[in-house]
Formats: C-alpha cells, sequence, structure tokens
C-alpha cells in the first residue's frame, strides 16, 4: 500500500492541475484533499480505473432521481449523491496514473457520465417542479427542454472535435487561437459576458447547491416556486449558452 505522500506525488502531478479548466473549483477547493484516502482504499481492490468512472454514471443518474423526491431530503440526498460523483470523478484518473492503465475508454466513459448527469438534474427539477411521479405536467416538459439544450451544449463541442479528427486536423488546445473567435463583434461579445459563465450552472456540482437552495426557498413558502424558479432560470441559461456557443464555434478557426 502506497503512503498517501506517495499517492499524492504520482497521482496528483502539478502539471496536470495547471492546464487550463481541467479542474473543477470544488475539486481544487476540497475533493483533492479526500480523493487519495479513497484512491489509496481502490489500490488495493481489482477495481479497474474505467470501472471506477463506469459507477459515475449510475450515481449521477441516484442524484437525479432523488431530486425528484419531495421535500428537503431529496434535494440533500441529490447534494450527497454528486458529492460521491465528484469524488468518483477523482479517484478514476488517481488510480489510472498510480497503476500507469490508461486508455481512451476511460476519457469516454467520463464524458459519458458528465452528458448524462448534466442532463439528468434538470430534468429531475422538472418532475419536482411539478410536485413529483404522481402529478406530471407541464413543469416536466420544461425540465425535458432544458435537459435537451444541455445535451446540445456537449454535442456541439463533441463534434468540433470529431469532424477535426475524421478531416485529419490535429486536436484542439484549450489555449489555441483556434478556439477564439475571429476578430469582431462575437469576440468582443464573449469578452463582455466572460465574467458570467452561465454554463456551470449546468454542471452536478452547481446545479445540486442550486437544487437545494430552491428546496430551502420551497421549505419556507410551502409550496414550490424555487424550484420552478431555478427551472426557469435554467433554461434560460442553457439557450443563451446554446446559442452562443455555437456562435463562437462557427465565428472561429476550429472548423476551418
Amino acid at each position: 500500500m502506497p503512503s498517501i505522500a506517495e499517492l499524492r506525488a504520482v497521482s496528483q502531478p502539478e502539471a496536470l492541475h495547471e492546464r487550463s479548466g481541467y479542474e473543477h473549483w470544488a475539486g481544487r477547493l476540497y475533493m483533492r484533499r479526500l480523493s487519495p484516502y479513497v484512491t489509496r482504499l481502490l489500490v488495493a481492490t481489482p477495481l479497474s480505473a474505467n470501472a471506477v468512472t463506469a459507477l459515475m454514471t449510475p450515481v449521477g443518474l441516484l442524484a437525479a432521481l432523488s431530486l425528484t423526491l419531495p421535500g428537503l431530503p431529496g434535494a440533500v440526498g441529490a447534494l450527497v449523491l454528486v458529492q460521491l460523483w465528484l469524488l468518483l470523478d477523482c479517484c478514476d484518473g488517481e488510480l489510472a496514473r498510480w497503476r500507469r492503465t490508461f486508455s481512451p475508454l476511460g476519457p469516454y466513459l467520463d464524458g459519458i457520465s458528465h452528458s448524462v448527469t448534466q442532463a439528468a438534474i434538470p430534468a429531475a427539477l422538472g418532475i419536482r417542479a411539478d410536485g413529483g411521479w404522481t402529478s406530471i405536467g407541464g413543469w416536466t416538459a420544461v425540465g425535458l427542454l432544458a435537459a435537451l439544450l444541455v445535451l446540445f451544449v456537449s454535442l456541439e463541442s463533441h463534434l468540433v472535435h470529431s469532424v477535426r479528427a475524421r478531416t485529419g486536423k490535429p486536436p484542439l488546445d484549450g489555449s489555441c487561437e483556434a478556439s477564439a473567435p475571429r476578430p469582431g463583434a462575437v469576440r468582443q461579445l464573449r469578452g463582455a459576458i466572460r465574467f458570467l459563465p452561465l454554463h456551470r450552472a449546468f454542471n452536478p456540482v452547481e446545479a445540486s447547491l442550486l437544487a437545494l437552495v430552491a428546496a430551502l426557498v420551497d421549505t419556507s413558502t410551502d409550496g414550490l416556486p424555487g424550484t420552478r424558479a431555478l427551472l426557469l432560470a435554467l433554461v434560460a441559461a442553457a439557450t443563451i449558452t446554446t446559442a452562443g456557443h455555437l456562435l463562437v464555434i462557427l465565428s472561429s478557426e476550429r472548423l476551418r
């Protein structure tokens, strides 16, 4: 069994976390401090890094399912399960780096989990806003609309990399000039709204925190105004993000 210090040195290299946009703020703030203790236990098991990654999807779906349950307990359960989802997201890479077991399957499973969980949470919010599974109606449709828009944002990004690979173009670096819009109104608009990261609201960590706040509002008002307001805000944010992201892609050099 490696010591925690040995595990950190191999599985959490400084160069890796210096990559732009690699680490979520919750990972930097606390989860990377906790994850080596769990990774150390995983090292002693036959579980592969890919198996740990595969566990993320059912945990994310359980978080969404918990959110459909009425009252504060459902929102608290979703928050706890999302934290477990984030922990697995940290541990899978740490386990792979320690064992030096790398394959394209890991990032593929990770991408599926992120996309599915991000879409499942607003869909679950729609069911919650209707009052639960026994009263599904219009709010559920709004939640499904938000989920569809969130999936569309992921599709926009993944198709860029897929098309570039099929046409023989090199992979995009996050800091590459080709990722930025060409000089003009779109670049100026992107610069103006960079301090308003609407896409962050769809991340499972932020979404579960917002859902808990909404549940607290619901509890204090003996209704569902908090959840319904949050759902409408997510639809608006998803609409703006989907249109804006597509516009940035089309006005950049990514597909040229």
